[in-house]
């Protein structure tokens, strides 16, 4: 018989960055520090002065657009790698339209996290 310990996470609410769960009393933690705590408030308190509701998210335009580009990029090299393996699925040809699309794909998850503040 074989036992596995899980030790179970919870994201930040703020910056979603891992926190995990103690043992004991008490109400979960929500957030990994406190400046997330302070940040998270100062949003909320923000948000409630310009009337804004909990499901509305403000991005800048700049952000939008470069992901819009990001995203571009990928569904061009999607495209290629779809034709390129179409016409020959050798191996070598499979590794390379692999590449490919994960070079395409990484600069999207980098921006993701930025824009979540994780850098």
């Amino acid at each position: 018989m074989y036992f596995v310990t899980v030790t179970k996470r919870q994201a930040c609410a703020w910056c979603g960055g891992p926190i995990e769960i103690a043992a004991g009393a008490g109400r979960p933690r929500q957030y990994c520090r406190r400046s997330c705590r302070q940040r998270d408030f100062e949003a909320r308190k923000r948000a409630r002065e310009l009337g804004l509701a909990e499901s509305d998210l403000i991005v800048a335009r700049r952000a939008i657009e470069g992901l819009d580009d990001l995203l571009f990029v990928l569904g061009c090299a999607i495209a290629d790698v779809e034709g390129d393996i179409a016409l020959d699925r050798s191996p070598e040809q499979l590794q390379r339209s692999l590449d490919w699309l994960l070079g395409s794909a990484r600069p999207l998850l980098g921006a993701s996290e930025r824009l979540r503040g994780a850098s």
